[in-house]
C-alpha cells in the first residue's frame, strides 16, 4: 500500500522531513487521512519520529591532531596560485642567492672583475635576471667573463 501521502502529513504534524518519519505498520495507516488521524497513530506509537543522526568527531579529532604533528601539509593539500603556496619573499630569495653565490665564485676564480662584479651584483639585485642561465647568456653577451687562454696570451705579450 502507497502511504506517502500519509508519510508527508505525518511529517508536518511531527514538523520533520519526509525521510525522519518512520511507519511501522502500513495497512493502520492507509486508512489515514486526516491529519487528527495522523495525530492518533503518533499516539499509539505507529508513527515514530526518528532521531537526528549526530555527526562523529573521531574522524576531525585525529586530523586536527595529525595536522598538529605537521602531517597532511604535502602539496596535495595546498590550493591557490604559486605565490600562496611559496611567498613572494620566499620566490625572490630562492632565485637571488644562487646568482650571488655564481658570482662570487667567477669573482674569486678570476673569470671577471671586481667592477664588473658589482656592476652585476646590484643588477641582480634590482631584478635583471631570471635565473643563473640568463645571467650567464649576458655575461657571454656583453663578453664580461675572460677566457683563460686570453688571458695567457696577454701574459705572454707584456
Amino acid at each position: 500500500m502507497n502511504v506517502s501521502s500519509q508519510k508527508k502529513l505525518a511529517a508536518k504534524v511531527l514538523k520533520v522531513g519526509i525521510g525522519r518519519v518512520n511507519i511501522s505498520n502500513e495497512k493502520d495507516v492507509g486508512d489515514a487521512i486526516t491529519r487528527n488521524d495522523i495525530r492518533g497513530l503518533i499516539a499509539k506509537g505507529t508513527i515514530v519520529k526518528k532521531a537526528k543522526k549526530g555527526s562523529c568527531k573521531i574522524p576531525s579529532k585525529h586530523r586536527r591532531s595529525q595536522k598538529k604533528k605537521g602531517r597532511r601539509s604535502g602539496k596535495g593539500s595546498k590550493k591557490g596560485a604559486s605565490q600562496t603556496k611559496k611567498t613572494n619573499k620566499r620566490q625572490w630569495i630562492e632565485k637571488v642567492r644562487p646568482l650571488r653565490k655564481m658570482l662570487r665564485e667567477l669573482r674569486d676564480s678570476g673569470k671577471i672583475e671586481r667592477s664588473d662584479y658589482r656592476k652585476l651584483y646590484s643588477m641582480v639585485h634590482g631584478g635583471a635576471f631570471r635565473s643563473k642561465k640568463h645571467l650567464l647568456l649576458h655575461l657571454k653577451e656583453k663578453e664580461i667573463i675572460k677566457k683563460k687562454g686570453a688571458e695567457n696570451e696577454k701574459k705572454k705579450d707584456t
